[in-house]
């Protein structure tokens, strides 16, 4: 594949003026725009157009030229360039398809197998270098693999992954059926089953006998504080001297 610039695969092309109003007759002159980079002007579609005549009379000449192929209106259309040889001999050379006004070129078989093969060899190098930085040497041990990192790393993306489900269903609330439906059941567990209006005992005693009879009956506690009376000791006798 040739560089991205020059190569018609990487590229596309529009004019918004026209897309609103694209359909089979106008499709063609849609095509034939002069900045669209799909289109040569050197072909039997200018010479015909040039001279105002049906495009018809491109059966009666030899050359490139640009056919509308296919219609899937109102958001496909697909032109053909080809060079055609004779009335009935035709070469197709490349297909550009137009999808909701924008204007691409099909690709080749050659381009699309080495588009595959391309991506193919690139994951490949990609597993390869991936394997490579698993494998351990020793002298004593020799080759082995070594995969912990991975594992814990997936690990962590299980547990991460279980702790946001587990967020997302706490924040998650019962949906409107849910509430509703639950709120229709306790009505009708209400209906079924009233709940039964207890009498409160009623006392003809005002407040503030109530009062007293609480004081009366409160139990009042005495604390005795026993003195043991202190036995009367005769001052002790004075003994004479004796000189």
């Amino acid at each position: 594949m040739g560089d991205s610039k020059d190569n018609l695969l990487w590229i596309s092309w529009h004019d918004s003026a026209w897309i609103p109003i694209l359909n089979p007759t106008n499709v063609m002159d849609y095509f034939q725009s002069t900045t669209n980079p799909f289109y040569d002007r050197t072909c039997n579609n200018e010479i015909v157009k040039m001279q105002r005549l049906n495009m018809e009379h491109l059966n009666n000449l030899t050359g490139l030229e640009y056919m509308l192929l296919h219609v899937q209106e109102p958001i496909l259309y697909v032109i053909r360039k080809q060079h055609r040889h004779s009335a009935a001999v035709v070469t197709p050379l490349a297909d550009f398809y137009i999808i909701a006004g924008v204007v691409y070129q099909a690709p080749d078989l050659g381009s699309v197998i080495n588009s595959r093969i391309s991506t193919t060899v690139n994951h490949l190098q990609g597993a390869f270098d991936e394997a490579r930085t698993y494998s351990r040497y020793h002298p004593s041990k020799g080759y082995w693999w070594e995969f912990k990192e991975t594992e814990s790393k997936d690990e962590d993306e299980k547990k991460a992954q279980k702790k946001s489900l587990k967020e997302k269903a706490k924040e998650e609330s019962g949906s409107m059926f849910q509430r509703h439906r639950v709120n229709v059941l306790l009505a009708d567990l209400a209906k079924k089953f009233p709940l039964k209006n207890t009498p409160y005992p009623a006392t003809n005693q005002q407040p503030e006998q109530r009062a007293l009879t609480e004081e009366n009956t409160k139990v009042e506690v005495k604390v005795e504080v026993k003195t043991e009376p202190q036995a009367n000791k005769p001052p002790p006798e004075k003994k004479p001297r004796l000189v």
